[in-house]
């Protein structure tokens, strides 16, 4: 198996473990708030990650240019807007909807992929990315009471459309970070995805944290003393999220952004088993139906 498929894996992993954290941080601070745990309690994490690799395993650093800046900006300011869209619908009652179409993400980063990078996905790939796609959206609906007309009318709906809207920020997001990644490899000796992802993930993860403490400072000052009183929690989901960006990057210097992020639906599969293992939660058929579709379209993308 492929080193990318075994990093993603292993991610996917880890941000299933951070986002139900996050859901359980979003009960006792605002949205600003848990967006901001991600990035700020991860920070430390991330140039901790690269000291290492810099200083202890000695791989050179990168020097970074103009291409890279511009593409870790566009990713950093897109995946801040993705995750504080994300964490919002946890405020509303009927979230689900809105979740699955968050989950179209594979299928936006395939497009912005194509436009800014020319990346062209063979056709094989193109029908992986919808089956797993429909595989989640399917999973993220299976508990709701929607009917067939309401499900259509739910198209149209506020949560859907957040939802939406967050999967197109965390596409240009993935896309923006492959192309910083890959704008570091001509300052090195020989490529290194290790390193160039490390130093993609310190530099955003800064400039993140940087412009979410000026808003919130700004905007939202009362949020500070929540985050604090929270700090235990916090500090555990800044570890295992900053983990999984470093793998997510690594996967994404590695291979498309698209294929990744696909192959990245098997953390809906660890959700699962956690519930069924952990919480004796039953699934149900349109659930098991969801979770064989994600499992045909990783298989796909693996054997192509």
């Amino acid at each position: 198996m492929e080193t990318w498929v075994l990093i993603t894996v292993a991610a996917a992993f880890l941000q299933n473990v951070r986002s139900a954290m996050q859901k359980h941080l979003k009960g006792v601070m605002g949205t600003t708030g848990a967006t901001f745990v991600r990035f700020g309690f991860g920070l430390p994490f991330a140039l901790l990650y690269l000291v290492v690799l810099w200083r202890v395993a000695g791989h050179p650093l990168p020097v970074p240019n103009g291409t890279f800046f511009l593409w870790a900006v566009i990713g950093g300011m897109a995946q801040i807007a993705a995750t504080f869209l994300l964490v919002h619908l946890f405020s509303f009652r009927n979230f689900a909807v809105g979740t699955a179409y968050s989950r179209t993400e594979p299928a936006q980063a395939a497009l912005f992929g194509l436009v800014f990078l020319g990346e062209k996905a063979s056709q094989g790939a193109l029908v992986a990315i919808a089956i797993s796609v429909i595989g989640v959206m399917l999973i993220s609906v299976a508990r709701t009471t929607l009917s067939a007309r309401s499900l259509v009318t739910s198209v149209f709906s506020r949560t859907a459309g957040i939802g939406l809207l967050s999967g197109t920020f965390f596409g240009l997001s993935a896309v923006s970070y492959r192309s910083a990644s890959l704008a570091l490899a001509p300052s090195l000796p020989v490529p290194d995805y290790i390193m160039q992802a490390s130093f993609t993930l310190g530099c955003v993860i800064l400039l993140q944290t940087m412009v979410m403490l000026v808003w919130i400072v700004a905007r939202e000052p009362d949020e500070l003393k929540r985050i604090g009183a929270a700090w235990k929690p916090a500090f555990i989901v800044g570890f295992v999220g900053a983990s999984a960006s470093f793998g997510w990057f690594m996967a994404m210097t590695l291979q498309q952004a698209a294929i990744v992020k696909v192959v990245a639906q098997v953390e809906m599969l660890f959700t699962f088993a956690s519930s069924f293992f952990v919480f004796r939660e039953w699934i149900n058929r349109l659930e098991l139906l969801g979770c064989l579709l994600i499992v045909l379209g990783v298989l796909m993308l693996i054997v192509l």
